[in-house]
């Protein structure tokens, strides 16, 4: 009992206790100013790096409101795309984050469980039979369609004996996706009015998007970002256990709501802006964990400070190695992720089958 109280204290008290981290204190926040510069070098490069070569003093006079030449108009046109690359990667990496809380699932991430391309057949279905045409129905369907790809691949997950293993979970992830796959080609192959822009959608990339597109997604990211870090202080109580976590008084099934709604609405959005990008949400939590420990109040703004410098980076490296064609950012994290992915899936015990 008394253990039980001391676990009680620890995980209820609001002042965030970092000791059992391996970072606390000012290493912790000489890390979060060090993720911050990153964040700002990866937008720089992204601004200045692309098909046309632009000088640093380009960039800062574009940045100044400064448009009297092709280099500055380049760079002022770059500013969405570089925008866009740091919102998308913070938000895909809290969304896995949030959904490796829900599901104590090790691998959980929005593109191997299925939850994209479950946003993504609801927008083709939206364009294909009920022809969508507003971005602002594009983010509703997303949300709608990776919220119902979720409960699905749960409870298919929680299917036999032992409920909804993290390998049952991946493997019933996997499955859903191919499914949702094969439904997305099916819906666009007759249609030769709408497949070449949705099968270049589809890929997955950030090369594209406007300052009204931002506007109308911002309060999707917002609103999952508010409440993924109002829900981080629950993700640890649901790690001890639904047991654990109901003596010591919190409401396991209000919790995994709110954390999952947060994880499907930001999945959702991105990937209406996007197109479907796996594996950020896999690696950048992990990579986070390793680094501060498991506790979730350090792992989402750091997950996110590392997703937004990872994939800025990762589109600009798109553009340079392949010139003068760009390779889609989809392309570029599904081979860094896929190793990744395999090497987590190993280190999984059998038993779990």
């Amino acid at each position: 009992m008394n253990n039980l109280n001391r676990t009680a204290s620890r995980t209820n008290s609001p002042a965030l206790d970092t000791k059992g981290s391996r970072l606390h204190g000012w290493r912790l926040w000489f890390a979060g100013a060090g993720l911050l510069l990153l964040c700002v070098v990866a937008a720089a490069l992204s601004l200045r790096i692309g098909a046309r070569s632009i000088s640093w003093d380009d960039v800062f006079q574009a940045l100044a409101g400064q448009q009297s030449t092709l280099e500055q108009a380049a760079v002022t046109k770059r500013i969405p795309r570089t925008i866009l690359g740091l919102l998308a990667g913070a938000v895909l990496s809290l969304s896995g984050a949030l959904m490796q809380g829900v599901t104590r699932n090790p691998v959980a991430d929005p593109g191997i469980l299925g939850v994209n391309m479950g946003a993504s057949l609801a927008v083709v279905t939206g364009i294909a039979i009920f022809g969508m045409e507003h971005l602002e129905s594009y983010l509703w369907a997303a949300i709608l369609g990776a919220a119902l790809t979720g409960i699905v691949v749960y409870l298919l997950g929680a299917i036999g004996p032992g409920g909804p293993t993290p390998l049952k979970l991946t493997l019933a992830g996997a499955a859903t996706g191919m499914a949702l796959s094969s439904l997305v080609s099916a819906l666009i192959l007759p249609r030769a009015d709408i497949s070449a822009a949705v099968r270049s959608w589809q890929i997955g990339n950030i090369g594209s998007t406007t300052w009204e597109a931002l506007r109308i997604a911002s309060p999707f990211f917002l609103t999952g970002m508010v409440l993924s870090l109002l829900v981080a202080k629950k993700l640890n109580t649901l790690a001890l256990g639904d047991e654990l976590a109901t003596g010591l008084g919190e409401n396991v099934f209000v919790a995994r709501a709110i954390a999952a709604l947060a994880g499907v609405i930001l999945a959702g959005a991105t990937t209406a802006l996007t197109g479907p990008i796996a594996f950020v949400g896999l690696m950048i939590p992990h990579a986070c964990r390793l680094i501060v420990g498991p506790d979730y109040r350090l792992i989402l703004p750091l997950s996110a400070l590392v997703g937004a410098s990872f994939l800025t980076l990762i589109d600009t490296l798109g553009r340079i190695i392949a010139p003068p064609a760009e390779v889609a950012t989809s392309v570029l994290t599904a081979i860094i992720g896929a190793p990744v992915f395999i090497i987590l899936i190993k280190r999984m015990r059998i038993k779990e089958l």
